[in-house]
């Protein structure tokens, strides 16, 4: 069938509830929301549109994507980004940052076959940066290969940039966090016209504010490449993901899998597993494999109810 011609051609740029931003191939913009109750676009979603009045549009078609990062838990499902080449996953040395909710972020990554990368920000603050560096580095070497690292200061906005900047040429990608670890801050540095509102981190509490209430598309300095930025989460479950999926998202366990005796293994309590061996002689984290029995047992709690 020939494309309406009609229709218009262009990328979800910003997302806000229902209503969404588009940028035309053409250039310029429109407002654009579903057509009836349909939901589902995403910021980096190419779509077309059938245009309303001078600057609105309805999306009529979501094209094919790459793949769609997102979470899902029993109350709802929040859509970060698609279309993403790789996860700019942002913890911080102050406030503490919980390595279940990075290790779920990283299986999502990895489920959708997006390459992660971990940022340590706040690296300016010296009495807790030896710690908070030997819990990322050692969480980053649990995969295979090791997940990179790299620490900065979002308040040197010139030294963040030259750190990250030649990593995100070319490519889209997705800034996530906790709230309250400084991804506003990174935003400004790496897209100074972004002018993205940040706020001080109470410490009274150890945990952040909401600073990112929309996800939204920018483009770098000098248009090679994108940079999403969403807004912090505080729960991450992954109810969507199949037992497979969730396998998937723990690289290092396919090695030693290989060795199971059962070709249906799950690693829980099988004879002759090879991931329980790898576990007990020191090949796999105790604490990964904890958190893939965690999530098996959610998903199967999700799917008795």
């Amino acid at each position: 069938m020939a494309p309406d011609p009609s229709l218009l051609s262009g990328r979800i740029v910003a997302a806000h509830g229902r209503h969404y931003t588009v940028e035309l191939a053409g250039g310029g913009t429109r407002q654009c929301f579903p057509r009836g109750k349909k939901s589902g676009p995403a910021v980096g979603d190419q779509v077309l549109i059938q245009p309303q009045g001078d600057s609105e549009g309805v999306i009529e078609r979501i094209e094919p994507r790459r793949n769609l990062l997102y979470r899902s838990d029993d109350m709802r499902t929040k859509q970060f980004a698609a279309n993403v080449d790789q996860l700019l996953l942002v913890v911080a040395v102050e406030p503490a940052f919980s390595p279940d909710l990075v290790g779920r972020a990283l299986v999502a990554a990895h489920s959708a076959d997006i390459a992660p990368l971990i940022i340590l920000n706040k690296a300016d603050l010296a009495e807790g940066l030896d710690k908070a560096e030997e819990r990322v580095r050692n969480l980053a070497s649990a995969y295979e290969p090791p997940i990179p690292v790299i620490l900065t200061n979002a308040l040197d906005a010139e030294a963040t940039a030259q750190a990250l900047l030649p990593r995100l040429r070319g490519q889209c990608s997705l800034l996530l966090g906790q709230s309250g670890m400084g991804k506003s801050s990174l935003l400004n540095a790496l897209v100074p016209q972004a002018r993205a509102a940040t706020q001080e981190h109470s410490i009274a509490l150890d945990a952040g504010r909401h600073t990112t209430t929309s996800t939204r598309l920018y483009h770098l300095p000098g248009g090679d490449g994108t940079l999403i930025d969403s807004p912090g989460f505080q729960n991450f479950g992954l109810y969507h993901l199949s037992p497979g999926d969730i396998e998937r998202g723990f690289p290092e366990f396919a090695r030693h899998a290989a060795h199971c005796r059962f070709y249906n293994c799950s690693h829980r309590r099988e004879p002759g597993c090879g991931v329980l061996a790898a576990v007990q002689n020191g090949d796999i984290q105790p604490e990964r494999h904890e958190l893939y029995l965690r999530l098996l047992a959610e998903n199967e709690a999700q799917t008795r109810y």
